[in-house]
């Protein structure tokens, strides 16, 4: 006989309503009361009825290290100029490829970002940090103990990954960017966009808005 868990599956979906942050398993059980087991089966349900229904406009989805509830797809598309994060303009083309390059190389620092752009990254780097969508994440063990860059689980929900192991492949043309770098090459602006079309930047990259 199949158990189909609808009870316990609606009280995950009201602590990921709830929740802000995302939330793995472990933490679910632990909230809910719930045996792992049982977690797992009230997911698959909910993934499963909310991908079905053409009346739920949002589902769960695996993202940075958890689960958190999200706009689908499809809605999301004419949905995230308004709602995206903290409802600033869309991000430019100049602030893509920089994020592009920090998310394909982390841990990456300024100077290094610099090189692949070949123009100064001090604008967008304060830009993409005050978003969120980048972190301080070390520093390297050089000359001048740079500090490096990486994405944060702010990045991942807003592109909708479950992790960085999930950013587009990349074909050979793009590779010849990076020269000698080791590091994967950046996307196409295109691949990440939040929008195509670039903005007006707002104050804090407004020094390289014509990079």
């Amino acid at each position: 006989m199949e158990v189909r868990l609808e009870k316990e599956a609606a009280l995950v979906e009201t602590v990921l309503f709830l929740e802000s942050e995302a939330l793995d398993e472990a933490a679910l059980a632990r909230i809910t009361g719930l045996s792992r087991e049982v977690i797992d089966g009230a997911i698959a349900l909910l993934c499963e009825e909310c991908r079905a229904s053409q009346t739920r406009g949002v589902e769960p989805i695996h993202s940075g290290g958890g689960w958190i509830l999200a706009p689908k797809a499809e809605l999301w598309e004419n949905l995230k100029e308004r709602y995206g994060k903290k409802n600033e303009n869309r991000l430019s083309r100049a602030a893509l490829e920089t994020l592009s390059i920090v998310a394909y190389s982390q841990p990456i620092t300024r100077a290094e970002v610099e090189a692949i752009r070949g123009v100064s990254a001090d604008g967008m780097i304060r830009f993409l940090l005050d978003r969120e969508f980048i972190k301080e994440v070390g520093k390297k063990e050089s000359p001048g103990r740079p500090v490096q860059y990486g994405t944060t689980k702010e990045f991942l929900k807003y592109f909708r990954l479950g992790s960085i192991a999930e950013l587009p492949r990349l074909d050979e043309l793009e590779s010849g960017r990076f020269d000698d770098n080791d590091s994967e090459p950046i996307p196409p602006a295109s691949e990440m966009a939040v929008s195509s079309e670039p903005t007006e930047p707002t104050k804090e990259g407004a020094e390289s808005a014509h990079d």
